[in-house]
């Protein structure tokens, strides 16, 4: 039996439309509440895929005793890149697999100093180092949603996906298997609602009062051509990821 194993951080990110497409490929889904104190596997079998989702929470929070768990992902997330076992993060989980490749993750601040976010419906270009493989039938400019304030370097080695004029690195690629994605392209429109509804404080924290009703008019704006080129860009991501 093929396993993905999924680290879910909060209860409005789970895998969506990753999960699918993973279930499609033949791999059956294993998910780890570990903010609800579901154990992180210690060691995976060769042919699992751990899947790392997102979460408000940061890996400066490694070291909390309430989020103790994180390190116990770093480190799992570390034997798997040793071996170049299939990992996939996604915002949050692109942070940890950053962080666990050696690089630094920090909060994205202005030059005087201030807090950015990246909190809404916004652009991302394709970077050509990608190759063909991941950037298959996807436009060099795509729409996707974003929900982060805090940004990784690029790890040693790693080759960059992606970028936006907010947050330079958007993701990479370390090794031949493991990808990390800052932003998401998993998410349905009962998603975006919940993550709304559950993080109303974030969004106007990072957008202003009228945050919330923005990101609602731009997710019927973008929403259906953003899920379809992201569909395309998953189905690339995993293919490449399981592929021997």
């Amino acid at each position: 039996m093929r396993r993905a194993i999924v680290l879910k951080h909060a209860e409005v990110e789970g895998p969506a439309r990753v999960g699918e497409l993973l279930e499609n490929l033949g791999y059956t889904l294993d998910v780890r509440a570990t903010f609800r104190g579901d154990a992180v596997p210690v060691a995976l079998d060769d042919g699992d895929v751990l899947v790392v989702m997102g979460g408000p929470m940061g890996v400066a929070d490694r070291g909390n005793p309430e989020t103790a768990y994180l390190q116990q992902e770093i480190d799992l997330i570390r034997s798997r890149i040793a071996i170049d076992a299939p990992v996939l993060g996604i915002c949050l989980g692109a942070q940890l697999l950053a962080y666990a490749g050696g690089a630094d993750v920090k909060q994205m601040r202005a030059a005087d100093g201030t807090r950015v976010y990246e909190v809404g419906w916004g652009p991302i270009t394709l970077d050509p180092r990608a190759g063909g493989q991941i950037l298959a039938g996807v436009p060099a400019e795509i729409v996707v949603l974003h929900w982060h304030g805090d940004t990784f370097d690029v790890p040693p080695g790693a080759t960059p996906l992606a970028s936006s004029s907010v947050c330079p690195n958007q993701g990479f690629r370390l090794g031949r298997h493991a990808f990390g994605l800052q932003f998401h392209c998993e998410v349905g429109r009962h998603d975006v609602a919940e993550f709304l509804r559950t993080d109303a404080d974030y969004v106007v924290q990072a957008n202003g009062p009228d945050g919330v009703a923005r990101i609602e008019d731009d997710t019927e704006r973008f929403f259906t051509e953003s899920r379809h080129v992201g569909d395309v860009l998953l189905r690339n991501v995993l293919r490449a990821m399981t592929e021997d």
